[in-house]
C-alpha cells in the first residue's frame, strides 16, 4: 500500500522536482506542528491563560488577513508566486525564534500577551504566504495529480507530526518547566525554516499565469476603481456559493478549537506526555486514511468526501463533552485523525476545483478572508460561549453545528 503511494515511476519527469519539495516542505512543517505549534496553547493553559486569551492567540493572524488579503491578492497578480511564497515564509517563520526567550523576559501573564502580540505580527507575512501557497500548489501540481500529492503530503505530515509529538511529550515530562518548552520552540523554529528551504525550489508549471507580462511594470499597472478592487463579483459567481458553504464549515470548525486545550488540561487533567500520545494517535490514523485519499477521490469526488468528512467531524466535540479520562481521549484522537485524513485532503482540492485558473489570486484572497473571519469570529465567540454556558454544553452545540455545515456542503456546495 505505501509502496504504491510513494512510487514515483508513474510521475512524469517534469513534475517530480515539485512533488519532491512539496513532500519535504510538509515533512518539516510537521516537525514544527508536532512540537512548538502543537504545545503552544497547552503552554498558555499551564501559564493560566483564559479561554478569551487562547481565543486571541489563535485569531490574531486573522485580524491582519481581513485587512490586507485583497490588496495582497492584487499585489500577487503582478509577481512570481513562488518567490512571494518563499520570502513570506521566511519572514513569517523567523518569528518562531522569538518564542524561545519569553520565559526569561516576562512573568506568566506577560508571556501570554507577548505570544498574542507575536501572533498578530506574524499575520502580516502570513497573508501572502497563505494566499500565495494555495495559488502555488494549484499552478505547480496538475489537477489530475492533486489528490495524489495531497495524500502523500498528509502521510508525510502525519509521520513527522507523530514522531515530533511523541518526542515533545517525553521531553516535556523529563525537563524542568519552562525549559522544556523553550527547547520545543527551538525545534519548531528549525523545522519551520527547513520547510521554507524546500519551498524555494518549487516552480509553477503555468508560469504565464503567475508572472506579469514583461512589458508591464508596477508603475505602468493601470489603476482600478475601489469597487473593482474588492472583486465583489466573485460572491455572485458560482464560486460564491462555495464560499458560503465553506464559511459554514470553517465557522463550525473554529468555534470549538479554543475549548479543546482548556478541556484537555483543566477537565481531563492530561499530562504533556498523554497529549503527545493523543496527537500521535490522531496523525497515525491520518497517515493510514491518507493512503486511501486518491482512490476515494476517484470514486466519490472531493465534494462528497468533504461533505461527509465535515459531518463526521461533529463526533469529536460531542463525544469529548462526555469524556472525563484519558482513555476516551485516545479513542477520540484515533477517530478524529481518520476523519481529518479525508477532510484535510479533500476540502482544499474541492475548493481549488472551483477556482478559475485564470483568476486564482482574487478568488483565493476571498477564500482566505472568509477563513480568517471564521478563525477570528469562531475563536472569540467559541471562547465566550464556552464561558457562558459551560465547556461541555458548548462542545455539544458546536458539534451539532458541524453536522449542519456538512449537510450544507453536500446539498448546496
Amino acid at each position: 500500500m505505501f509502496r504504491r503511494l510513494f512510487s514515483g515511476a508513474s510521475v512524469p519527469q517534469a513534475f517530480r522536482s515539485n512533488f519532491f519539495h512539496f513532500y519535504f516542505d510538509i515533512g518539516w512543517f510537521g516537525v514544527l506542528s508536532g512540537s512548538a505549534a502543537n504545545f503552544l496553547s497547552v503552554y498558555a493553559a499551564r501559564l493560566g491563560a483564559t479561554s478569551f486569551q487562547i481565543g486571541l492567540l489563535g485569531s490574531m493572524g486573522a485580524v491582519i488577513s481581513l485587512l490586507i488579503a485583497l490588496p495582497t491578492a492584487r499585489w500577487l497578480e503582478r509577481r512570481e508566486v513562488s518567490r512571494v511564497v518563499f520570502w513570506s515564509s521566511i519572514a513569517y517563520r523567523l518569528f518562531y525564534l522569538l518564542w524561545i526567550p519569553l520565559p526569561w523576559l516576562f512573568d506568566s501573564q506577560g508571556q501570554i500577551w507577548a505570544f498574542i502580540l507575536i501572533a498578530f505580527l506574524m499575520g502580516i507575512p502570513g497573508v501572502p504566504l497563505g494566499v500565495g501557497f494555495n495559488a502555488l500548489f494549484a499552478s505547480a501540481v496538475p489537477e489530475d495529480w492533486r489528490a495524489h500529492v495531497a495524500g502523500i503530503r498528509n502521510v508525510v505530515f502525519s509521520v513527522t507530526f507523530m514522531l515530533s509529538s511523541l518526542g515533545s511529550g517525553y521531553l516535556l515530562d523529563h525537563t524542568p518547566f519552562p525549559a522544556g518548552y523553550q527547547m520545543l520552540f527551538g525545534i519548531g523554529a528549525f523545522g519551520a525554516l527547513m520547510s521554507s528551504f524546500h519551498l524555494y525550489f518549487i516552480r509553477p508549471l503555468e508560469r504565464a499565469a503567475d508572472l506579469a507580462p514583461a512589458s508591464r511594470s508596477k508603475a505602468a499597472a493601470p489603476s482600478r476603481p475601489f469597487r473593482e478592487t474588492l472583486r465583489l463579483d466573485i460572491w455572485k459567481s458560482p464560486f460564491g456559493r462555495i464560499l458560503f458553504v465553506l464559511l459554514a464549515f470553517h465557522l463550525a470548525q473554529y468555534l470549538a478549537i479554543p475549548l479543546f486545550p482548556l478541556y484537555n488540561v483543566n477537565v481531563l487533567g492530561l499530562t504533556d506526555s498523554q497529549i503527545g500520545i493523543g496527537t500521535a494517535l490522531f496523525f497515525l490514523t491520518v497517515l493510514f486514511g491518507s493512503t486511501q485519499l486518491a482512490r476515494l477521490a476517484r470514486k466519490y469526488g472531493h465534494h462528497k468526501l468533504t461533505a461527509w468528512g465535515v459531518m463526521g467531524m461533529s463526533l469529536y466535540p460531542i463525544i469529548l463533552a462526555f469524556s472525563h479520562s484519558v482513555v476516551p481521549y485516545y479513542g477520540l484522537q484515533t477517530l478524529g485523525g481518520l476523519i481529518w485524513s479525508i477532510v484535510g485532503g479533500a476540502q482544499p482540492n474541492y475548493m481549488l476545483e472551483k477556482v478559475p485558473a485564470a483568476d486564482r489570486p482574487a478568488h483565493l484572497a476571498w477564500y482566505s478572508i472568509m477563513v480568517n473571519a471564521c478563525v477570528l469570529g469562531g475563536s472569540l465567540a467559541g471562547a465566550a460561549i464556552g464561558g457562558w454556558i459551560g465547556m461541555s454544553a458548548a462542545l455539544l452545540v458546536f458539534g451539532l453545528l458541524r453536522l449542519l455545515a456538512g449537510i450544507a456542503v453536500l446539498k448546496w456546495g
